[in-house]
């Protein structure tokens, strides 16, 4: 078995970064609480959420009820602010926007 993995694409690379980020805040529990989705919006995603709506957002990802942010619906968080991100990267007239898309 090779030591060395197969080179990979920069969206495999955004993927397996995506996975190894949700991995680092929930730690072994595999779930983020609240507190764990605000430090790691704090720290990886401010440009892009605004931290005032993380009560709604967080309500909003729970779709179980159990009070804690499971792969699956962190991957909607993270493909809700893709979407929303989008115009960001997308020349308008020569300018970028520069406000934040949630």
């Amino acid at each position: 078995m090779p030591d060395t993995l197969p080179a990979v694409s920069d969206l495999e690379s955004s993927m397996l970064t995506i996975i190894q980020t949700f991995h680092q805040y929930s730690g072994q529990k595999s779930n983020l609480k609240k507190a764990d989705l605000k430090e790691l919006i704090n720290n990886e995603m401010n440009n892009f959420i605004e931290n005032d709506t993380l009560d709604k957002l967080f309500a909003d990802l729970d779709q179980n009820g159990d009070l804690e942010i499971d792969f699956k619906e962190f991957i909607a968080l993270i493909a809700m602010v893709t979407s929303a991100c989008n115009e960001l990267f997308v020349p308008k007239l020569g300018q970028r926007k520069t406000e934040k898309c949630c």
